[in-house]
């Protein structure tokens, strides 16, 4: 989804435009192992046995390696193609905003995270349990799902093509598919319905974390309402006196379309980090 803005507001278009360098990273990444893994069939059972995630596994052979690696198999072309085209397409995104470094650590936190989630959900006493405690997980989509909840965060009101057929904002479009995730979890069918949800859920509680604790950063102590309500209020502020200096032109992008969720005030090189608001 690129973002184009013209003098009179902005307006979205399919694809992102060229690929940023970490997104590159992990795609042929992910590619090159699915093809290793399909052409030499031998290759994709031994690495799903040792690299994909088993929760039985991690918590009685402490393979702590599964968490991360399962992660870069996948189980089919249409497995593959959907996560890297969504990875392609809002993660560039994203990596313009925050810099490589930033877009990688997170990228591998809402990975992780979803992975932790999984094993967590293997020991709960209900019916899915048993077959994710002792079942293969694998696949990007934990990370992936991480990346639609932070655009939707940035972008709330971007366009998004709901089973490539209808535009729907994003914000509705990641609570939909969060709901679908959260319902689905109990029937399972073959898809890691646990791992989509905790990658989500991750995702949106790491970004919330950060923009609260640069906040405590800027003096507003420990969070809360009142701490929330004033954090907002100075934005309300600042923003005002932006639109009464035009000569410095720093807001046009933000009242044409641009992200109305801040984790990183202000620019910097490719890899600034620790920028949030």
């Amino acid at each position: 989804m690129r973002a184009v803005y013209g003098g009179g507001g902005g307006h979205y278009a399919f694809g992102p435009g060229l690929m940023t360098p970490a997104v590159r990273m992990l795609l042929w990444t992910n590619v090159g192992i699915f093809l290793l893994t399909t052409l030499v069939p031998p290759a994709f059972y031994w690495g799903t046995s040792l690299f994909g995630l088993t929760p039985q596994l991690v918590l009685t052979r402490l393979w702590l390696w599964q968490p991360v690696t399962y992660m870069f198999l996948h189980g089919g072309i249409g497995h593959i193609l959907l996560n890297m085209l969504v990875l392609w397409m809002f993660g560039t995104q994203l990596e313009r905003i925050w810099g490589s470094r930033f877009f990688l650590r997170y990228y591998f936190i809402t990975g992780v995270g979803a992975g932790v989630t999984t094993i967590a959900a293997g020991l709960l006493p209900a019916a899915f349990a048993e077959p994710t405690y002792a079942g293969v997980t694998i696949g990007a989509s934990g990370a992936i799902y991480g990346l639609l909840v932070a655009f939707a965060l940035y972008y709330p009101n971007a366009p998004v093509l709901m089973f490539f057929l209808f535009p729907v904002p994003a914000r509705y479009f990641v609570m939909i598919i969060g709901a679908i995730a959260f319902l689905s979890v109990p029937r399972g069918g073959g898809v890691a319905h646990i791992a989509h949800l905790g990658g989500l859920v991750v995702g949106y509680l790491y970004l919330r974390q950060r923009r609260g604790a640069a906040a405590s950063r800027f003096g507003f102590g420990r969070l809360g309402v009142l701490a929330d309500i004033k954090y907002r209020y100075l934005r309300w502020r600042m923003e005002r006196l932006r639109r009464r200096l035009p000569a410095l032109g720093t807001d046009r992008r933000r009242r044409s379309g641009g992200p109305r969720f801040d984790v990183y005030p202000g620019r910097g090189g490719p890899d600034h980090e620790d920028r949030i608001h």
